[in-house]
């Protein structure tokens, strides 16, 4: 699949008005967090696999892979790949959205994928410094949604991807803003993935913050909630928390 512009996509007027290609690839890409991984075999056949997945502040995907994985070992010869986020559910699992990335996979050393992808998938936790294991990016290159019949859509990196310039003092204090939320507000948490997110009843806790959202965890679900516009730094954000805390207890 090649994107030629990377704009967001034109609006199809054959397609639902009400149907946001960007909006629910962000939303797909934030939530799901098991993903099919296709990498190279040594003979150029795809070989596809599941991997967890999290993402990093700007939504690049990440990784952890074992060296013992056939996956690991393409991806340590060719880097190409593709992801598929696919949403489960009732009914025909062909009816319901599902995300494509054609990506270029690399490791990282990066702490803060580290502590992201750990605080998404906290069982992790128990192998993560196994010798054998490595973090890695997967920089998407084209995007692939199919929202169900008549909602399809391609375009590039930069129309899914969140701009994280200026945001220094957010990434930087993101630690800080999970573990106040978590400790001090665990009822206004459950409130934002109730009544913003659509979310089940539960213990749900922040696993992570970004300029254009909140990330939220609770057992093995997941929950997104969207800010109306960019925070970019710490006090951008509380104003955001705040008046979404507002406008649900309103």
């Amino acid at each position: 699949m090649t994107v030629e512009n990377d704009a967001p996509p034109p609006r199809d007027p054959r397609q639902d008005p009400d149907f946001d290609p960007v909006g629910e690839s962000k939303r797909l890409l934030r939530t799901i967090r098991t993903a099919a991984l296709a990498t190279l075999s040594e003979t150029g056949a795809p070989f596809a696999t599941l991997t967890a997945i999290a993402t990093d502040h700007d939504g690049t995907p990440i990784l952890l892979l074992s060296k013992l994985a056939h996956h690991t070992r393409n991806l340590e010869r060719d880097g190409r790949c593709s992801l598929l986020l696919a949403q489960g559910g009732r009914g025909n699992p062909m009816a319901h959205p599902r995300l494509t990335l054609v990506a270029r996979a690399a490791r990282t050393q990066s702490r803060t994928a580290r502590t992201r992808f750990l605080r998404r998938n906290a069982k992790a936790q128990l192998y993560a410094d196994f010798p054998d294991f490595s973090f890695w990016r997967a920089e998407i290159e084209a995007v692939h949604l199919n929202g169900g019949f008549a909602r399809a859509a391609d375009f590039g990196p930069s129309a899914l991807l969140t701009d994280v310039a200026g945001a220094e003092t957010l990434i930087a204090a993101e630690a800080d803003i999970v573990e106040y939320l978590n400790a001090d507000h665990p009822d206004a948490l459950a409130l934002y993935a109730e009544k913003l997110a659509g979310a089940k009843p539960g213990q749900w806790r922040a696993s992570g913050v970004d300029p254009e959202g909140l990330d939220l965890v609770c057992g093995d679900a997941t929950a997104r909630v969207a800010f109306r516009k960019a925070a970019k730094t710490p006090e951008e954000t509380r104003e955001t928390l705040v008046e979404l805390a507002r406008a649900v207890c309103g």
